[in-house]
């Protein structure tokens, strides 16, 4: 996506939010700092559901981040990233967590090193 509505997008950037409320919130913030283009446009989905099951309508993607932590990766997500993609996620519990890095080969295997403690 550019930085104005001018700019012409470059793919879609999908957020899921799990409450209806924050979906909603950040349309309207969005439409607030005069970005409603990128939601006009196609280029910027903003979704309520879960998370862990990703957003499946629009698979398969590029990079996948993950904000909330996870006991475990979900596979969903997995399945959803695109060969030759990222996923970003904290994965973890109460007594520890670090930010995983998978990255999806060409053919399909998967490669994953934690970045961080979260």
């Amino acid at each position: 996506l550019g930085d104005d509505a001018e700019s012409e997008s470059a793919g879609l950037v999908v957020g899921v939010e799990h409450i209806d409320e924050l979906s909603e919130s950040a349309v309207e913030n969005v439409k607030r700092d005069g970005k409603a283009w990128m939601l006009n446009r196609g280029g910027l989905a903003l979704v309520t559901g879960d998370g862990r099951l990703g957003w499946e309508a629009s698979a398969p993607y590029d990079v996948i981040h993950v904000g909330a932590s996870t006991p475990s990766v979900p596979r969903a997500l997995i399945e959803q990233l695109k060969p030759g993609g990222r996923l970003v996620i904290p994965v973890g519990d109460s007594s520890g967590q670090a930010m995983r890095i998978i990255d999806k080969a060409a053919d399909g295997s998967l490669s994953e090193r934690a970045a961080m403690g979260v």
